[in-house]
């Protein structure tokens, strides 16, 4: 309707609205390979490694480890996706869910996200079988993972994008022939998780 263009991604602003938003809020976002750079930070930390085991960073970008991940002794998937992760000036959330790239709006397969959640539903990927213990393990790393920002637009946009990622990564571990995902998910299960986004 009218108010179609009211809250949008960054992406699609004019570089004047862009300009006004950081001026007035400090906003700025922040381009993937960055976001991967700082997150694997964190991991290199947790897993007590010099190098993520998601993916070897390169020039302004990354390249994903194809292998899955493997955990140090006395740590389980189970534990790292249990942990809590709170990113708290997250805009459009590509700390957390690295649908797109925010500077570029080019889309990321669901293989390659670096985002905090993302990496949290690989590992579930990676060692659940059965759809409805992927779905148990997502709802736990949806209620462990949080985000937050004064931008009322950015907060839409971030659970939009935390729900959507949640559903392709969904639909990349389990394909469908199904041309809606929602259709495979009961519905219970996405009201849960739009309760916890």
């Amino acid at each position: 309707g009218a108010n179609k263009d009211v809250i949008r991604p960054r992406i699609v602003k004019s570089q004047e609205e862009q300009k006004k938003r950081s001026s007035d809020s400090a906003e700025v976002f922040t381009p993937i390979w960055v976001c991967n750079l700082q997150n694997n930070l964190i991991d290199k930390a947790w897993f007590g490694l010099d190098q993520s085991p998601f993916n070897r960073e390169a020039d302004k970008s990354y390249i994903e480890n194809p292998q899955p991940i493997k955990f140090p002794n006395g740590k389980t998937w189970q534990d790292y996706v249990l942990l809590q992760r709170l990113e708290i000036t997250c805009g459009e959330a590509p700390y957390l869910v690295s649908r797109y790239d925010v500077v570029t709006g080019e889309m990321i397969p669901s293989g390659k996200r670096v985002g905090l959640l993302d990496r949290k539903l690989r590992v579930i990927c990676e060692n659940v079988a059965e759809k409805e213990q992927w779905l148990e393990w997502a709802t736990k790393a949806l209620e462990s993972t949080y985000g937050f920002d004064i931008q009322g637009d950015n907060v839409l946009l971030a659970r939009e994008n935390i729900l959507y990622s949640v559903l392709e990564w969904y639909a990349y571990k389990f394909p469908t022939s199904s041309p809606n995902i929602v259709d495979d998910i009961p519905l219970s299960t996405l009201k849960r998780f739009a309760q916890i986004i």
